[in-house]
């Protein structure tokens, strides 16, 4: 087997020249017949999924694209890739819809925020909130993981209760995995219960930072939680059930968490150690948010911490890095639409590329019956419609 890897441009352009001849006696042009594939539309569904691809999964700007394509020579304005992606995003909106339904159905919601940029967000005199944020929900369920995106004035907290608007009423309580700020906690729509599990990674970072100041205190406590990770990390390689998964964590992860409390209380009782230092804002931490933290303990397939979501909101940073902002609200949109399809894809180890193209390619069916067109599924789909023979 030979493998030969050739450079390109990220979007090659091939110009047509049709002859058009002209009949002298009745003065009728006739133009030649194009080739086959291609049509009257400049830009293809490729285009369209490869801008979105770089622009939203790899954090390419529009303008370091386009200075891109012309030293190889082919015009691509910068304000042209926003209308392709734009004019996209509409046609394969009823995928980003059902992707919100689908995750409300989850079993584990994490969910979190950052810091982003809206240029020309209007901000009504009624609303006390300047801020915006980029919101990261990540569902999971039977092994299938979603990733949903959006931008605007709202908190996390108030991003997830919207997607649970979308949760069946017999679906049972949903565990949502978060860090310990108080913007994250939803306010529930009515019939919606919630097991909140708070992220024991942000507990254990709080140690590591202090680490210097106090070595034998904190390695005290970053070895009984790496007895936690480690029961964890086995878990995972044997596959366990989310059940068998519990059971170990109480029988083996129980005696530690219950030897550290007892530990952490007793620094403070016995007055072992300052309440204002910072291993006293550490062990305060972690005793204020015991319940949250040793969720994994009681509830079948709660996580140990919110590192999903953290590594999706990545993504996120990447794009603010890079673009630094969006112009308007509804450019925001658009991106948290692509970004919730391509880190999906991601997600499922389905190729992103090809899913954005086939989307548009397939925009009527799409739009007939979006749950068959899902990240996990579309190839079987495909299939349906590959001619036989």
């Amino acid at each position: 087997m030979l493998v030969r890897i050739v450079g390109q441009a990220p979007l090659a352009a091939t110009v047509y020249e049709l002859e058009r001849l002209r009949c002298n006696a009745c003065g009728q042009v006739f133009t030649a017949q194009e080739p086959e594939g291609v049509g009257p539309e400049k830009y293809d569904e490729t285009a369209a999924a490869m801008i979105a691809q770089l622009k939203y999964g790899s954090g390419v700007p529009f303008n370091r694209l386009e200075q891109m394509e012309e030293l190889l020579g082919i015009p691509l304005p910068a304000a042209t890739q926003w209308e392709v992606v734009e004019e996209a995003a509409d046609v394969i909106r009823p995928a980003h819809d059902e992707l919100i339904r689908q995750a409300a159905q989850g079993e584990v919601l994490h969910n979190d925020d950052t810091n982003m940029r809206v240029l020309k967000l209007a901000r009504e005199t009624s609303d006390e909130r300047t801020g915006v944020f980029t919101s990261g929900i990540v569902s999971t369920a039977a092994g299938r993981k979603i990733a949903l995106y959006f931008t605007g004035r709202q908190h996390a907290g108030e991003n997830i209760a919207n997607v649970l608007k979308q949760r069946a009423g017999e679906m049972g309580p949903v565990i949502q995995m978060c860090d310990a700020l108080s913007r994250n906690a939803p306010k529930l729509p009515p019939g919606v219960e919630i097991l909140l599990a708070k992220c024991l990674a942000h507990g254990r970072r709080q140690f590591v930072d202090i680490a210097p100041n106090f070595p034998e205190e904190c390695r005290y406590v970053l070895e009984s939680l790496g007895k936690v990770y480690h029961n964890d990390a086995t878990a995972r390689e044997q596959a366990l059930s989310a059940l068998d998964r519990l059971r170990i964590h109480q029988e083996q992860s129980g005696p530690v968490m219950d030897q550290l409390h007892i530990w952490l209380e007793a620094q403070l009782a016995e007055k072992k150690t300052e309440p204002n230092s910072g291993l006293g804002k550490a062990i305060k931490y972690l005793l204020r948010h015991w319940k949250g933290l040793t969720a994994f303990l009681r509830e079948p397939g709660a996580p140990l911490d919110n590192n999903l979501c953290e590594r999706a909101l990545k993504r996120v940073v990447l794009h603010r890095k890079n673009a630094l902002f969006y112009r308007t609200l509804n450019g925001a949109q658009v991106g948290d639409l692509f970004m919730t399809l391509i880190h999906t894809c991601q997600l499922c180890n389905t190729n992103s590329f090809d899913y954005l193209t086939e989307l548009q390619r397939h925009a009527l069916e799409l739009e007939t019956s979006p749950a068959e067109w899902m990240p996990w599924n579309y190839r079987k789909t495909l299939a349906r419609y590959q001619p036989t023979g």
